[in-house]
């Protein structure tokens, strides 16, 4: 008989047990088309004898496989887990089960934020892999920042879905079984939480083994790690993020996880999904953006500068107030969860809005705090970005990212001061002059 999976894929008895059968095994582009033309999925949406498929592995991550397959009809993409952290080697095992939580947070995503999450049309637990949507002409949004492109709608699409995931994922509006349920089955993804526990929050403020920075940082640095006040802060927004299941996160939300063209903005690569703090993802998106803007001097011609900076500054304003609009509207049209029930505020004759206002405050607040711990983290932890990566002059990088991490130690110390949107983007200008 057909079975219907979370993601509306069908497939069969006997399709499955051709991939049960399997053992794990590394897919190559070789062996790819072969493996993968038993899986109606991935056959009837690429078309064509697999012989023909034209395959290839385009993943530049630090932990997966990606492949690209395409055929007469059409393309698919498979990623696929390795059993340690590709960036890092054989060295650094991890386990193969966060395919499956990138899977079910896929699948929420699609149900909580429709349209920004690509579809799913396979899953393959003994395999770790997964099929999806192949988002084209989509590309990676970090480049396009790095080359001065701009998006169309991207702080807009990005608020919006941190609110609709945050919202629709926490009692506010889940039934409370099926909330804690999903915590239940998130708690099982034991080593990428981890992962983020100390490379994002512990490692940057110590000479942690595998911590690399630029050189001339190095005052900066010292500084950062002898302020005992910021550490004690990095470390209760720890205490924050493992100890709070609030809602299902996306985790890793950087602006190498978003796509996009022009006009369109999507989300991949969930696979740090857990259950966490409401002002999580909101934060790494604006972290992510800020060091953008910092970067950019490295990027841009005199003429171009101050414009584009502008329109960061711009992304990120939108995306803030995009998120506590959206979350205000399901405040009042979806709040139907066991928190902050209507029974004792509107049917009760009281205005609820006092309340909604008073926790987007504490969420804003966190989010800045977040945002600063992960601006420190991607200039002094293992994994760096591109932004500042790529500049080759390593005096100018160190002054740009000597920038981004001072405005970081202050979000993290003195988040509640840039609540309101202007103190933060005047706190930007100033930092970046």
């Amino acid at each position: 008989m057909p079975t219907l999976s979370q993601s509306g894929y069908i497939s069969t008895n006997k399709e499955q047990a051709v991939v049960d059968e399997q053992a794990y095994c590394a897919l190559e582009v070789g062996t790819l088309g072969e493996r993968l033309a038993p899986v109606a999925a991935v056959s009837e949406r690429v078309g064509g004898d697999p012989a023909n498929w034209s395959i290839r592995e385009v993943g530049d991550g630090n932990l997966n496989l990606v492949f690209i397959v395409t055929g007469e009809m059409g393309s698919v993409v498979v990623k696929q887990a390795l059993p340690y952290v590709r960036m890092v080697g054989e060295s650094w095992p991890l386990p193969l089960y966060r395919a499956h939580y990138e899977y079910y947070a896929l699948v929420r995503q699609a149900k909580r934020a429709p349209g920004v999450a690509p579809k799913v049309y396979h899953f393959d637990k003994a395999q770790a892999l997964i099929v999806m949507e192949y988002l084209h002409p989509h590309v990676i949004l970090r480049r396009k920042l790095i080359k001065g492109e701009r998006v169309a709608g991207l702080g807009k699409t990005l608020g919006e879905f941190c609110a609709r995931t945050a919202f629709r994922g926490s009692e506010l509006s889940l039934p409370s079984p099926e909330k804690k349920a999903d915590v239940g089955l998130f708690s099982g993804n034991v080593a990428i939480p981890a992962i983020t526990e100390s490379l994002v929050f512990t490692d940057p403020y110590y000479a942690a083994e595998m911590n690399h920075h630029t050189p001339q940082l190095a005052e900066a640095v010292a500084a950062l790690r002898g302020n005992a006040l910021l550490k004690a802060k990095a470390q209760r927004m720890l205490l924050k993020f493992t100890a709070n299941t609030e809602t299902m996160l996306h985790g890793d939300l950087h602006s190498g996880s978003i796509m996009a063209t022009d006009d369109s903005v999507r989300v991949i690569d969930p696979e740090f999904s857990q259950y966490g703090p409401m002002a999580f993802d909101l934060g790494m998106a604006v972290a992510n953006f800020l060091m953008a803007y910092f970067s950019q001097p490295a990027h841009r011609d005199a003429s171009e500068l101050e414009a584009y900076q502008a329109w960061i500054l711009e992304v990120i304003s939108e995306c803030l107030d995009s998120f506590e609009a959206e979350f205000r509207r399901l405040w009042h049209t979806e709040r139907c969860g066991i928190l902050y029930p209507r029974a004792l505020f509107e049917e009760q004759g009281h205005d609820s809005t006092p309340a909604c206002e008073a926790l987007l405050d504490e969420i804003r607040e966190d989010a800045l705090a977040f945002c600063g711990i992960e601006m420190h983290r991607r200039v002094l932890s293992l994994a760096h970005n591109a932004d500042f990566e790529e500049i080759e002059d390593s005096a100018l990088r160190a002054r740009l990212e000597a920038r981004n991490v001072k405005m970081g130690k202050e979000l993290v110390v003195n988040a509640s001061a840039y609540r309101e949107t202007p103190a933060l983007l005047a706190l930007a200008r100033t930092h970046n002059r």
